[in-house]
């Protein structure tokens, strides 16, 4: 039978402990959100393209394959610091000077992952224009040896050399007359992580005190392995969640139509609202938009660079090279003609004809909080109403919150250490030993030391008595909220990263209410996992990583390319997701009280512990 307390209390909170959220009232608060869907719909624009160039193109396709071939045959290995890298870079400077482009170098150094610090050069010349907004055309000599790299990149360079030497050749006997500064930028280090592309972005001093004063980057295009068997593509992403203007992209895609007969490719609707959420890109235009510079590759591969493995003279498509060449000098045509039609960056997803605006799809995630924090604070209040001690479970959250947070501590140390990649916060090359080897002995390490602090912490955790419904909704309650703080901080980072957070947040807000048994439990407690799942899928899927996708991002976070906030908002939502986990499967148990607590704390216990053990094994040594 039950206590006389434990009646009372239940006839006192009736059925309101067993139903504590209103369903009402969160299908109310869904229906603000249809508010925000509404005023996204009427941000969908169509963006005009630049008018087309007046001459034709006279990218010459040969000259270019002759030039790719060359550099690639010459210099195979074009690695930093190696003799080939230093030929390479001499061969681009010779080339600039015999069409009378002095050449300019702008040499810098930088950490490469699983490689060690290491001195790389941008080669840059400049043609003068009426106007000192310069149009960057940008390609990277570099490889990482595994190959020829006669598509990545000497392609791209070939394509860049030859569009300079269209611009300082008469066409039609025509002298060009630009109304813009050009700038064709041989970057170094791109293929392993857009180093070269960074530094740039970072300093481009040394390219502006040469155009004169009141210089300034207008725009970049950036031309990577364009000699593949892939149609033309568009990679537009950045390392913030911003884009090049969208009149840019639809010029882009309208020069590459005109030479190709069909638009090119690009990212998907998911894929472009996967990285806005979570900004990422293996190509050079990425950092250069993340400093609000407009910029975007022309490539025939697919989001990631094509793999090193038959990249040689043999495997070029001469058609493509030539069609993305013209659509590029196309496109330089158009944008010295209008070129400040398209500053500035911005985020949106772009759909071709069409783009919706980013601030109404962020307007969308944080309306989807909504539902989330009414039901929430109804929990709250009505646990409040009926007294019900929350104190217990908010400790039981806290020791789980010290666990995640010793385990971050613990990575950030092997981090620093050098037990993980160590280099400059870019993306790192798929096809690098960094990438690919998992560290084995670093993660056993942290797990080991993770389970260890588990294991400190688990007295505190393990149940002791029977869980009322009381104590189980508080529980429930704390893990809400810090699923909330999570939620937070994921939104003052990045709005558009709510995309992996809100389906815990409304799946698990329903597990105190669930009816059925633990299958059932655990179902709805999965399927809170599927903002994660969708980010780890996208890497694997998208990015060719497979089953290294977990270890990729915990790499990106180990070089200092994820925020430091969303690593918090990680580990409070992991502290709340073990909470939920252990109401889930029945393991809950609120903070003990002094009563309950052994004499000892957690560490003295288990020195206790080990030195009984000590004894016991030398009283059986004696014994024999």
């Amino acid at each position: 039978m039950e206590e006389p307390l434990q009646r009372r209390r239940r006839r006192r909170s009736g059925a309101g402990l067993e139903r504590p959220l209103s369903g009402r009232l969160y299908r109310a608060a869904w229906a603000v959100v249809v508010v925000p869907v509404l005023v996204t719909a009427f941000t969908v624009g169509q963006p005009a393209p630049l008018p087309a160039p007046e001459l034709p193109a006279s990218f010459d396709q040969g000259t270019a394959v002759r030039l790719a071939a060359e550099l690639a045959e010459r210099f195979p290995d074009r690695r930093p610091n190696t003799r080939g890298a230093a030929g390479a870079a001499a061969w681009v400077e010779k080339h600039l000077g015999d069409f009378g482009l002095p050449p300019a170098r702008a040499t810098f150094t930088a950490k490469v992952p699983g490689v060690g610090e290491r001195t790389f050069v941008n080669i840059f010349a400049i043609v003068p224009g009426a106007s000192r907004q310069a149009i960057v055309v940008m390609a990277h000599r570099d490889n990482l040896g595994l190959s020829p790299g006669a598509n990545d990149d000497a392609s791209g360079t070939a394509a860049l050399l030859e569009l300079a030497r269209n611009v300082v050749t008469p066409t039609e006997g025509r002298q060009v007359s630009l109304e813009h500064t050009l700038v064709f930028l041989s970057t170094d280090g791109d293929a392993f992580g857009g180093l070269g592309a960074a530094e740039f972005a970072r300093d481009p001093g040394p390219v502006l005190r040469l155009i004169g004063p009141q210089a300034s980057i207008a725009v970049v295009v950036n031309l990577d392995a364009i000699a593949g068997a892939g149609p033309p593509r568009l990679e537009f992403a950045g390392d913030t969640p911003r884009s090049a203007s969208p009149a840019f992209l639809r010029t882009v895609d309208e020069r590459v139509r005109k030479q190709n007969g069909s638009a090119p490719s690009r990212p998907s609707i998911a894929g472009q609202l996967i990285d806005l959420a979570f900004p990422f890109s293996l190509f050079g235009q990425a950092p250069l938009v993340a400093r609000g510079v407009p910029a975007v590759t022309l490539t025939s591969g697919g989001a990631r660079p094509p793999p090193p493995s038959g990249d040689t003279v043999a495997a070029l498509r001469r058609g493509r090279l030539g069609e993305i060449g013209r659509s590029a000098q196309g496109l330089l045509a158009s944008l010295d003609q209008a070129v400040d039609a398209v500053r500035g960056t911005d985020s949106f997803l772009y759909l071709g004809s069409r783009i919706v605006r980013g601030w109404g799809i962020e307007f969308v995630l944080l309306a989807a909080l909504l539902p989330f924090f009414v039901s929430t604070l109804e929990l709250f209040a009505r646990l409040r109403r009926l007294r019900v001690p929350l104190a217990p479970a908010l400790r039981s959250l806290r020791s789980r919150l010290a666990i995640w947070l010793w385990g971050g501590g613990v990575f950030a140390l092997l981090a620093v250490v050098g037990a993980f990649p160590k280099g400059e916060a870019r993306p790192l090359s798929p096809d690098t030993a960094a990438a690919e080897d998992w560290p084995v002995g670093a993660l056993s390490l942290l797990a080991f030391l993770s389970a260890v602090a588990w294991l400190l912490a688990r007295p505190r955790l393990v149940p002791r008595r029977p869980l009322e419904r009381e104590a189980e909704l508080a529980g429930h309650l704390a893990a809400m909220l810090g699923l909330g703080v999570a939620a937070l901080l994921v939104a003052a980072t990045n709005p558009y990263t709510l995309l992996f957070v809100l389906p815990s947040l409304h799946a698990w807000l329903w597990l105190s209410e669930l009816e059925g048994g633990i299958r059932a439990r655990i179902a709805l407690y999965a399927a809170g996992f599927a903002g994660p799942a969708l980010l780890l899928v996208s890497f694997a899927v998208r990015f060719d990583l497979g089953l290294d996708a977990p270890w990729y991002v915990l790499a990106l976070a180990a070089v200092g390319y994820v925020p430091v906030s969303l690593g918090i908002a990680f580990l409070v939502w992991g502290a709340a997701a073990a909470q939920l986990g252990a109401l889930a499967v029945g393991r809950y148990a609120p903070h003990p009280r002094w009563s309950e607590r052994p004499r000892l704390g957690p560490i003295r216990s288990a020195l206790r512990r080990l030195e009984l053990a000590r004894r016991a094994r030398r009283r059986a040594l004696r014994e024999r």
